[in-house]
């Protein structure tokens, strides 16, 4: 069965082990007038000054997975709330932008693959790789991130080696879990987490 293509970057789906799934999110805060755009779905990064931004392939510093914002719109006036960060924003007052991030270190996300992972189910489970950024939706705010799956594209291959993603799974939505096909949903953990290392930022 061909698996649907919808990227739509990293959906929360539960906690490993038997942790309690609370769906809750932590607020931080994004640098008025930061350029890059920020979707639903995005993995973020933590920065030296305590904001946070769009995760790049690579990055070490991940925090969590975006879900929205809050601010002082500076057009209309109004206090909004938004599922993406459109960039360029310095809201009305000079206030900071509030962003809405699941950053449980233990907390596991769906997200479809790029391509046919070689190695196949089971053996990619415990395997590590990195986010492959796309331009997200502007009309609904919803990322189009994807799980790099594939070789030469970023990180490569899902391997032993670092990086910023763990597969710990398989999805079992019948539409997107057919391993032999391009487009398979994956269950992955944040493994370049900074709140599950020594090392600060």
């Amino acid at each position: 069965m061909v698996n649907v293509n919808a990227p739509s970057g990293l959906k929360p789906v539960g906690e490993s082990g038997s942790n309690i799934q609370n769906g809750g999110t932590t607020e931080y805060d994004i640098n008025p007038g930061l350029a890059t755009a920020i979707f639903k779905g995005d993995l973020v990064q933590l920065l030296a000054n305590g904001t946070i931004q769009q995760s790049a392939a690579g990055n070490v510093d991940c925090v969590g997975v975006f879900n929205g914002c809050f601010y002082d719109d500076p057009t209309t006036q109004k206090p909004t709330w938004s599922n993406y960060y459109p960039g360029g924003i310095t809201p009305t007052g000079g206030g900071l932008i509030k962003a809405f991030v699941y950053d449980d270190p233990n907390k596991l996300f769906e997200i479809q693959g790029n391509g046919i992972l070689a190695a196949g189910f089971p053996a990619a489970v415990g395997k590590n790789t990195d986010i492959v950024v796309t331009n997200g939706n502007t009309i609904n705010g919803q990322s189009a991130s994807q799980l790099n799956v594939l070789t030469g594209n970023g990180g490569g291959v899902p391997a032993a080696a670092a990086a910023q993603l763990r597969i710990v799974g398989m999805s079992k939505d019948p539409e997107n879990s057919d391993a032999l096909t391009a487009n398979t949903n994956w269950i992955v953990k944040i493994v370049e987490h900074v709140y599950s290392r020594i090392a600060g930022v």
